[in-house]
């Protein structure tokens, strides 16, 4: 063999393997399953309201704190009084940590709630639609909304009592004395709940006051938006997106305020059995006479 011939064989080329292009199709096809997967209406208002939720919660959290603070401050215990006024002392006795002292726990309890509320409503939706339609109308969208809030709250109730003990168990109430700098976190709360007050049935301690208020919220968010919209309405009946804003903002304030007393039981209910409270009911009943008998009407709605 001359050397001219080997010469122009070059060197031999080894077949490119086929294993790149496999795992890239492999990834592909995965992605594209997750994206579907997403698009699908159940869970896309799974992750979009779990989102969102957690989002809405961290921002408000010094005043959800002060709401519950405000809701267990029971007979005879003053030592927070006002917006400004709670604000400060908690600021002043906790640093921002006191702003954000059960935060963690409420994000980790509001991404299921709002999923577990939007998923179960899309499903009870389909469940109860009329044969032919493609919307509810207004008595089925009301109990859709209804069994979803109610779906939600069972879900979830568990990690909202920890979150009440968490906001309360270091404020200045009654004779609570938690070291602040040393105060259980979010497992060690609910462990020590569930061994020494009853188990299972102290992590629902509350959650018939609760399911109380949910139909009568739900129903009056739904009749008030509607009634706004309809006002807010053009000639066409089509609605601004501030409009739809300022009509569900109207409709949440009017829904909480005329539910609020349930919330309030439901706050009491869920610290009913720290004795350094300075209170403690036998009944939803037994609360309600207490609380208006030593503490007036107005103390169930301010």
């Amino acid at each position: 063999m001359s050397l001219s011939s080997t010469a122009k064989k070059g060197p031999a080329i080894a077949p490119q393997s086929s294993m790149p292009s496999t795992v890239e199709k492999q990834s592909t096809s995965v992605f594209l399953t997750f994206k579907e997967c997403l698009a699908r209406p159940t869970m896309a208002s799974f992750v979009a309201g779990g989102v969102a939720g957690a989002v809405s919660r961290t921002v408000v959290s010094p005043f959800e704190r002060m709401k519950i603070i405000m809701q267990v401050q029971g007979p005879g215990s003053s030592n927070y009084s006002g917006v400004w006024g709670t604000l400060r002392r908690m600021w002043k006795e906790e640093g921002w940590r006191g702003y954000m002292r059960g935060n963690g726990i409420n994000c980790v309890r509001i991404v299921p709630y709002s999923a577990v509320q939007y998923s179960s409503y899309t499903i009870y939706k389909e469940l109860i639609m009329e044969p032919g339609r493609t919307e509810l109308d207004t008595s089925r969208r009301l109990s859709a909304g209804a069994m979803a809030g109610i779906t939600s709250v069972v879900a979830t109730y568990p990690l909202d009592i920890v979150r009440t003990r968490l906001s309360v168990q270091t404020a200045s109430i009654g004779n609570l004395h938690v070291d602040r700098k040393h105060a259980p976190g979010m497992w060690s709360t609910g462990l020590l709940l569930y061994k020494t007050e009853g188990g299972i049935i102290a992590l629902y301690r509350g959650i018939l006051p609760t399911i109380m208020g949910v139909a009568p919220y739900v129903g009056l968010n739904f009749a008030v938006y509607e009634s706004m919209r309809e006002f807010l309405a053009d000639e066409k009946g089509n609605v601004t997106a501030l409009g739809k804003l300022f009509s569900g903002a109207v409709s949440g304030a009017v829904a909480q305020t005329l539910t609020y007393p349930f919330d309030v039981l439901r706050r009491r209910f869920q610290v009913n059995t720290m004795k350094d409270l300075g209170f403690q009911y036998s009944s939803v009943w037994d609360a309600v006479v207490s609380i208006t008998k030593k503490e007036g009407y107005v103390s169930e709605l301010v």
